[in-house]
């Protein structure tokens, strides 16, 4: 028996008429780029999060991009960053001349550790750095301490940008994801919780300058018309037969996510008693994107996943080397009392399968697995 890691074959089969149906729209029409099913699209995210703009584009990253173009950021300015994410959360900064400045997470939750801001915003001025943002992070399906960050970041003059590629459709202390920080991304990559079939993404924010120069960007800068540029941009629009797809798994999103929800409670309660479960934030609720748990030392990571796998298990490591050690980042500045860890999370986290269509039987089995492992490790 094989388990799927992230089951869309079921999601698709559930909504395949829905689905059909809208991609033979776009079809009809014809319009494949800034057709109206993006406009659709944008609306009904905007009335999902009660923010006023919402700016479609290419990719989680594209989003990313289009942010800090909106937020005006300069070469040579620091962003203060985690360094237990995924890349494109700490390129985008190099790839506008900017400088990714690395902070710790809380070992916890896997978000920004709050506490841990100054030491990274030390070492910036340390190294005579103009630090203007924070980028927080949220991790696995859940959003970062946001009140504790924003705080932070206006006691120091800097704004906040929220990257939900893993978190949307989470809430942290009654307010939506997307409306937590002065600018919010997401990614529609299939893998996510509301995932396209392509790359995908969405940026949120309630500043109208930051909404004017991110949707002149998308377009090559444009300005009044399509041969008038007015800055400099790229070309990152959201095409109609993603939208089109989008549009089809909103209507089911708020049922998976509580579907999702119940999936992460059963595990806990299968496995928390063998292996350290996943915890959210206070105040927080999680997409549960990623089920991550977090080995200890007595069990070799590379000998669960090997056996796992021969029970048709698969799995997978979030992330096994943190920005700050990868190659392209190693020189850049880091949190001057260190990133243990951040590299301890390294070493000791594995994600197991997680989908809104996960059975009870499933969990049970792969549960067991699990525990099976660490028995049988503790007996050698």
């Amino acid at each position: 028996m094989s388990f799927a890691f992230i089951d869309l074959a079921s999601q698709q089969n559930r909504i395949r008429e829905n689905i059909d149906q809208k991609i033979a729209a776009v079809l009809n029409h014809g319009q494949y780029i800034m057709g109206p099913e993006v406009s659709e699209l944008e609306t009904a995210l905007s009335k999902r999060v009660a923010t006023n703009h919402v700016i479609s584009c290419g990719s989680g990253t594209d989003a990313l991009l289009l942010a800090l173009m909106g937020l005006k950021l300069k070469p040579r300015q620091g962003v203060i960053v985690p360094s237990f994410t995924f890349t494109a959360s700490a390129e985008v900064m190099p790839l506008l001349g900017a400088i990714p400045i690395f902070a710790e997470v809380d070992e916890e939750t896997f978000t920004m550790d709050p506490a841990r801001l100054a030491d990274a915003l030390e070492s910036a001025i340390d190294a005579n750095i103009e630090v203007v943002g924070i980028m927080a992070v949220g991790l696995f399906g859940q959003p970062a301490q946001m009140d504790k960050i924003n705080a932070f970041a206006k006691s120091n003059g800097l704004w906040v940008l929220d990257d939900a590629a893993q978190s949307f459709g989470t809430e942290y202390q009654g307010s939506k994801t997307g409306a937590l920080a002065e600018v919010t991304c997401t990614s529609f990559f299939p893998a996510k919780p509301l995932g396209c079939y392509g790359d995908g993404g969405a940026l949120f924010t309630q500043d109208d300058e930051i909404a004017e120069i991110a949707r002149s960007c998308r377009v090559h800068g444009q300005g009044i018309h399509k041969y008038h540029t007015e800055r400099l941009g790229m070309t990152a629009r959201l095409d109609t037969m993603q939208a089109a797809i989008l549009l089809a798994k909103l209507d089911i999103f708020d049922e998976e996510l509580k579907l999702r929800e119940k999936v992460s409670k059963n595990y806990h309660n299968l496995l928390s008693d063998w292996i350290k479960t996943p915890v959210c934030n206070q105040g927080s609720t999680s997409s549960w994107a990623i089920y991550t748990l977090t080995l200890p030392k007595s069990v070799d990571r590379q000998h669960m996943q090997e056996k796992l796998n021969i029970k048709g298990v698969p799995t997978a490591i979030y992330y096994p080397i943190p920005m700050h050690l990868q190659k392209p980042y190693s020189h850049f500045p880091r949190a001057k009392y260190g990133l243990e860890v951040s590299e301890r999370l390294a070493q000791s986290v594995l994600s197991i399968p997680m989908h809104p269509y996960l059975t009870s039987q499933e969990q049970e089995t792969i549960s067991s697995a699990i525990i099976q492992i660490i028995k049988d490790g503790n007996n050698n």
